[in-house]
């Protein structure tokens, strides 16, 4: 685990991840300290706390967004597609002599 030192509207966090998870962590440290700066200039919400969660219901509206909406995979979001396509490409790499 690696240590990282992030700001999130102008205060400072200290937080653990796998090294290799750094980038994606750093960039959902960026999603959220924009977000929360983004309400925060509408000047509609004064507390941290009202701040914080107002953001994260709207990333959350996004991700939800983000489904599909009909279907067998209506209930999967856009990253469990990508884990379930790399899960059917690594199969395929186990059938002998198939060369796609």
């Amino acid at each position: 685990m690696e240590r990282v030192d992030v700001t999130i509207l102008g205060r400072d966090y200290s937080l653990a991840c796998p090294a290799d998870e750094k980038p994606a962590l750093l960039a959902a440290v960026r999603l959220v300290d924009q977000r929360m700066q983004t309400v925060k200039q509408s000047g509609k919400v004064g507390s941290t706390e009202r701040i914080a969660v107002m953001a994260a219901i709207q990333i959350a509206n996004e991700l939800l967004a983000m489904r599909a909406p009909d279907g067998p995979l209506g209930q999967l979001a856009l990253g469990d597609f990508k884990s379930k396509i790399e899960d059917m490409n690594g199969l395929l790499d186990q059938v002998p002599g198939l060369t796609v």
